[in-house]
């Protein structure tokens, strides 16, 4: 059975998540070197066999050096043993005509954990230069805690730095392969 390959387009794509800091304000950070592939059975996008994401640790920027560099160390994601992001699908569920549930195993820092992702399929266009393209909005959210990423300090008046649970947020777009 032959199967449709796409891979994503990352000019037209970007990976963000979302935590609170001191409980009070959102910080977002953005993942700038990532890939996408799936696999369908065919163009329409209503099932898939293979979805793969991985995000490179080392290109994580909030707009802070400082944090950056923070996030990257063993106090969170230890970029240095452990500089890759992995989420490999398992199950593309449908919810309803554009709304799907993505079920699947997320890496982070070593440890494995099952994952789901709701997924907006935006639709199947075709560009100016013939290019068939596929969009999709993904969120979610994580325990950072159940990932280890551990790490928090407290305030004078007893409020954690850092929430346990992430936002996740992607605007990907694929592009069919030949």
């Amino acid at each position: 059975m032959a199967t449709t390959k796409w891979a994503v387009d990352p000019m037209h794509s970007e990976v963000q998540f979302k935590v609170k800091h001191l409980m009070i304000t959102t910080v977002t950070g953005y993942f700038q070197t990532f890939n996408v592939e799936a696999e369908t059975a065919d163009e329409t996008f209503t099932s898939a066999s293979k979805v793969t994401f991985t995000a490179d640790v080392n290109s994580i920027s909030t707009n802070n050096e400082q944090r950056d560099t923070h996030l990257k160390s063993a106090d969170f994601f230890d970029a240095e043993t452990h500089g890759q992001i992995k989420f490999e699908g398992t199950t593309y569920e449908r919810v309803s005509d554009d709304d799907y549930l993505l079920h699947g195993d997320l890496t982070i820092k070593g440890i494995t954990k099952p994952v789901t992702v709701n997924v907006e399929f935006g639709g199947i266009v075709v560009d100016p230069y013939g290019q068939t393209k596929a969009g999709f909005t993904v969120t979610g959210k994580i325990s950072r805690k159940e990932f280890g990423l551990t790490w928090n300090a407290v305030t004078e008046a007893g409020s954690v730095v850092v929430s346990d649970e992430i936002k996740l947020q992607a605007e990907i777009q694929l592009v069919k392969q030949a």
